[in-house]
């Protein structure tokens, strides 16, 4: 299985993510992409890495809560990095107005370059999106781009999906909230978006699925998401497992 989406070299780990990727590896999950957050976080991410090069791929970008005055310079390096190669996509990028209002522009501009970039160097996006689906439709609909796109930790509804789907043909990351009580929503989206769009995530150190939320989350719970995926599709939790399998592995070029 891969987790598409997975953080566990953020300080809530505190080996730098080891034990919690071979708890994943264990558990049948072997392969994680690991999104970039900030300046940060690329050392420790790109430690991580390093250390479990089979298991792992790296995406680069910047989170847009981590959008500041020199959002422009900070994706001026990412840029210089990404230029190098070793990434399978840019992210985790996109637009979140749940955390951040004040700095929306900011966040439109960042996005809009970050995909560019993505589009010269012909890599997928993983987008984040809060509280900000008009917004990030508008930058999406502005720069065009011919490249795959993530909506990462996505929760919409169908009327949602269908609203994407006139800017682009996305991948949609599901993970741990598609089991929450209350994720009424997603879970009638996920007929519309079809397994053959669909990639599983965890997000992890955040959103643990049920049995385990309120915890923190780890890459080895994506069996968990997979298994109310399957659910949900009336799938079994093998034929989800190998489906989205492969579409991470054509997505990200694994």
């Amino acid at each position: 299985m891969t987790d598409t989406h997975t953080h566990p070299y953020l300080e809530q780990f505190k080996d730098g993510g080891d034990e919690a990727v071979k708890r994943a590896i264990d558990a049948g999950v072997t392969h994680m992409v690991l999104p970039n957050v900030d300046g940060s976080t690329i050392d420790p991410m790109t430690a991580l890495h390093d250390r479990f090069p089979a298991n792992t791929s790296m995406a680069m970008g910047l989170h847009p809560t981590e959008v500041g005055d020199d959002w422009s310079q900070v994706v001026d390096e990412m840029e210089t990095l990404l230029n190098k190669g070793g990434f399978v996509a840019v992210g985790e990028v996109g637009m979140d107005l749940y955390w951040e209002k004040d700095r929306k522009k900011e966040q439109m501009e960042a996005f809009a370059r970050q995909l560019r970039i993505a589009e010269r160097l012909r890599l997928p996006v993983i987008i984040h999106c809060r509280e900000a689906l008009d917004e990030t439709i508008e930058v999406i609909r502005e720069v065009k781009p011919t490249v795959r796109l993530i909506f990462h930790s996505f929760t919409g509804s169908p009327e949602d999906v269908r609203r994407i789907r006139e800017v682009c043909d996305p991948m949609f990351g599901i993970n741990g909230v598609v089991t929450f009580k209350n994720a009424k929503d997603i879970r009638e989206a996920l007929p519309e978006i079809g397994l053959d769009r669909i990639l599983l995530e965890t997000d992890a150190p955040y959103l643990a699925p049920v049995p385990y939320r309120g915890k923190r989350n780890e890459p080895a719970y994506v069996v968990t998401t997979c298994a109310k995926v399957a659910e949900v599709l009336d799938k079994t939790p093998r034929e989800v497992e190998e489906i989205t399998d492969k579409n991470a592995k054509l997505t990200f070029n694994l």
